[in-house]
């Protein structure tokens, strides 16, 4: 059973290789914003499957770029490297953010969801610098914003037309 999990994981690995996981992956928190805001656990649940399933939903580039095979080399000496109370803590911010959205969401606040996604994003980018190489983090910086810019894009528009059909009595 280990040797196929193991095997399971060296699959999506290489496959985490390829870079537009780490362009969608931003993205695919808009799917979960609206399902929040329709309150729909079941949606909310599917999104976190589809966030964490997303680095292999790409095949595995037959040649990856320096970069990427630098920044993964990283992430992962990092996660397989002892944890220290410090590091739980850190991993810990990553379910409260996403349950800091979800309730942002549910209680109808996009302002602060707006926060919340930017704040997340920004301690992602934080993180990869300390974690990895300035030119590493620098590496991941387009994906990363990129991705906010379409969720702040796409959120803020929203946002606008439910106060314009508010205004309207819609």
């Amino acid at each position: 059973m280990q040797e196929v999990v193991s095997e399971i994981i060296a699959w999506a690995w290489a496959r985490h290789h390829n870079e537009w996981s780490w362009y969608i992956r931003p993205v695919l928190l808009l799917p979960f914003c609206w399902f929040a805001w329709r309150r729909s656990l079941a949606g909310i649940m599917l999104s976190l499957v589809a966030l964490v399933t997303s680095m292999a939903w790409f095949p595995a580039p037959e040649v990856p770029s320096p970069m990427a095979l630098e920044l993964l080399a990283a992430e992962k000496a990092y996660l397989l490297a002892p944890w220290s109370f410090g590091k739980v803590a850190m991993a810990l911010l990553i379910p409260f953010s996403f349950a800091a959205l979800a309730l942002a969401f549910w209680h109808r606040s996009p302002g602060w969801g707006l926060v919340v996604i930017n704040t997340m994003v920004l301690a992602k980018i934080l993180w990869t610098v300390v974690v990895f190489t300035p030119e590493g983090a620098l590496y991941h910086l387009v994906p990363a914003f990129l991705g906010v810019a379409v969720c702040n894009v796409v959120l803020i528009g929203a946002w606008a037309m439910i106060r314009r059909a508010r205004r309207r009595g819609g």
